[in-house]
């Protein structure tokens, strides 16, 4: 029963479980043990019958739409399982092709960046680029639309800070139709002045030359003026090229090279406190210049703030007196003339006096020297009395063949002409000295050119600053008998081995070269003490040559670890074997160790050679040529070999692993035409 006082729920309402719903009623009085339940009146309306009936429904399909996706999962399972474990089909049969085979079969065409009407490109020998041209705005105004010019000046000056604000107005006041007041504006600025809305200012599209990579080959580049006209080094040369045809420029530089050659010679600048320095890698086949450093150097996108210090390329544009370096043209002219025998010797035990001239060595061994000892101790005194044998008349003609009296024709207009005496001063001192590398001023790269034709078979070839072709044939004049330049190898590789050189050393790539350290002339005459030129030219492999490398110091100074000395065996050829030892894998060489005794005992020549029986030599008792003796043992064509020329073996050239491309594909050696052949009977 219910109470009749209770109030009556709402019909869709829950049962209370508050209250008195659901609790045993009792009467008044009664005990505990006599409640009954209440009676409760639940009324279901007809809303609550449908609601009930569609969820029902949706209960049921969502039942079967469960059970439709349990069965589609199974039987993906199933086939997953069928076709993993139970019966798994084979992997269809590949050929695996090796990365570096896609790579060199795909298809390899330089990005062309450049827009019709821009500055043509320049790139290094391998595609990367070294100076683009960005489109930009030159501000310019008309002033006769000009109302005040000295508020518009302040105008733009706010918008401008690098303006000057009374040149400025100076000009906006001029009686001119076109005036530029700015170049290479950024978007943000030409979007700030537009909005100042001045009559007769307005906006000129322009390009901007830029050089992402800063200083590197900043010398060989040059640089553009305002107009974007060439004013030094490439972009001068081919400055009509570069603005008519769009196609990349490839030049011959490898910029790896590049940066390696500069980071040894920086350290070597910094460890001896020298003033400037230099340095080139040639190839001595095809004359290509791959590496050309000149410090200090500057940031080539900024050229024209530079000082002329910078600028200065020292490859191509000083001339220095060569030293010892051209010890090696002396050995090379005297062994090619026939008049000397590496048996030869030459009296060293004293010093010559003409004058108040005395010729003197550096650590003299104060005895007579053969002629592999004259070049492994850098004797002046050896070098002197050897071109006194060839004589005054054939070392100028030997020079003049070997490029030493014109410009190299490398395409950099500094290139710069040699200093030398005119013939009627080419008397007996100026022979002695100019025999080991005195009294006669040539750059870098004349050194470069001329040791490349003594170690690549006696050919000269013109250097260049542009990339050849693989295959293309390249020109050449024989200067020497395959013969000299055999035997000139092999002296070359005993002053690394057994002379001064022996700090340029490199295991495995078996280098040659010669040092040399020579005074500074003076502004006005003679020369400076203790401001010397150290250079150390050389060669690597010696026992198939393939490039050249050059590095110069300008007044460099000793300290403890070179017991004071400043001497180029001491500052200037540790940084050259450095150098090898950096360039060779990146150029696709690796060091051939495997080879070494056989290739050492071809490349071996003795310090004092023996003489075959009956040859004539020179030395302690034996008169000094003459002019007769010297007619006498010249023959009238090219003089046949004095000594049996050596085969040597081919160098061993592996291709480095995850090297670029280029180094990594077997390119099949230049052909090297000889287009005429230098006079011999001059010499």
């Amino acid at each position: 029963m219910s109470d009749p006082n209770d109030p009556v729920p709402p019909p869709d309402s829950p049962p209370l479980n508050s209250g008195r719903y659901g609790r045993p009623a009792q009467r008044r009085g009664a005990s505990r043990s006599d409640s009954v339940l209440r009676m409760e009146h639940i009324r279901v309306t007809e809303p609550d019958l449908l609601r009930r009936k569609a969820l029902e429904k949706t209960r049921s399909r969502l039942v079967i739409a469960a059970g439709g996706f349990m069965v589609l999962f199974v039987a993906v399972l199933g086939k997953l399982t069928f076709a993993t474990i139970i019966s798994p089909m084979a992997p269809p049969e590949r050929v695996e092709r090796h990365i570096q085979t896609i790579v060199d079969s795909a298809p390899h065409r330089s990005v062309d960046a450049t827009l019709p009407g821009q500055r043509a490109m320049i790139t290094d020998r391998n595609g990367q680029p070294m100076a683009i041209s960005l489109n930009t705005v030159s501000l310019f105004a008309d002033p006769r639309q000009i109302g005040d010019a000295d508020d518009t000046a302040r105008k733009l000056k706010q918008v401008l800070p690098r303006l000057d604000l009374a040149e400025t107005a100076d000009r906006l006041k001029r009686d001119k139709k076109f005036i530029y007041l700015a170049r290479e504006i950024t978007p943000r600025e030409e979007l700030a002045i537009n909005d100042l809305g001045i009559p007769g200012i307005d906006f000129r599209p322009t390009q901007h030359r830029q050089y992402p990579l800063g200083r590197t080959a900043a010398q060989v580049l040059g640089g553009v003026d305002v107009d974007q006209s060439g004013f030094a080094g490439v972009e001068k040369y081919f400055d009509q090229r570069l603005r008519t045809n769009t196609d990349p420029l490839r030049l011959s530089i490898d910029l790896q090279v590049q940066a390696a050659v500069r980071e040894e010679l920086v350290t070597a600048m910094d460890t001896f406190e020298a003033i400037g320095g230099c340095g080139i890698v040639m190839d001595v086949r095809t004359g290509e210049v791959l590496a050309m450093v000149s410090l200090p150097d500057y940031d080539a996108n900024y050229v024209r703030n530079s000082p002329a210090e910078d600028r200065f390329n020292r490859a191509v544009e000083g001339t220095y007196e060569p030293g010892s370096t051209f010890k090696l043209q002396t050995a090379s002219m005297a062994l090619d003339s026939g008049l000397v025998h590496i048996w030869d010797e030459f009296d060293a035990s004293h010093n010559i006096s003409i004058g108040r001239f005395t010729i003197s060595d550096f650590e003299g061994k104060h005895r007579w020297l053969y002629l592999p000892e004259v070049l492994a101790y850098s004797s002046n005194l050896g070098a002197a009395h050897i071109a006194l044998t060839v004589g005054a008349e054939r070392q100028r003609a030997w020079l003049k063949s070997m490029g030493m009296f014109g410009r190299t024709g490398i395409e950099l207009p500094e290139s710069a002409r040699p200093i030398v005496q005119p013939a009627a001063n080419w008397k007996e001192l100026a022979t002695m000295t100019v025999g080991f590398g005195h009294g006669i001023s040539v750059t870098p790269l004349h050194v470069v050119r001329g040791t490349a034709a003594v170690a690549n078979g006696g050919t000269l070839i013109q250097p260049t600053i542009l990339a050849r072709d693989p295959g293309d044939p390249v020109e050449g004049v024989r200067v020497m008998q395959q013969s000299t330049s055999d035997i000139m190898r092999k002296l070359m590789r005993l002053v690394v081995t057994d002379g001064f050189g022996k700090s340029a050393e490199v295991p495995g790539y078996y280098p040659g070269g010669k040092t040399g350290t020579a005074e500074k002339v003076a502004a006005h005459g003679g020369y400076r003490k203790h401001a010397n030129v150290a250079a150390f030219m050389s060669v690597f492999p010696m026992n198939a040559p393939r490039y050249a490398v050059y590095m110069m110091l300008d007044e460099p100074h000793g300290n403890k670890n070179t017991y004071g000395y400043a001497t180029a065996g001491w500052v200037v050829a540790p940084a050259a074997g450095k150098v090898i030892a950096r360039v060779g894998p990146m150029l696709g060489m690796l060091p051939d160790i495997q080879d070494m005794p056989q290739i050492n005992q071809a490349l071996a020549i003795p310090l004092e050679p023996g003489r075959p029986p009956g040859a004539p030599m020179r030395g302690p008792g034996n008169p000094p040529a003459t002019d007769a003796t010297a007619k006498a043992i010249a023959k009238p064509n090219r003089p046949n070999l004095t000594v049996p020329a050596t085969i040597l073996p081919p160098a061993i050239t592996r291709p480095a692993p995850d090297i670029r491309r280029q180094t990594k594909a077997e390119r099949p050696a230049p052909v090297v035409r000889v287009v005429s052949v230098a006079p011999v009977a001059a010499r």
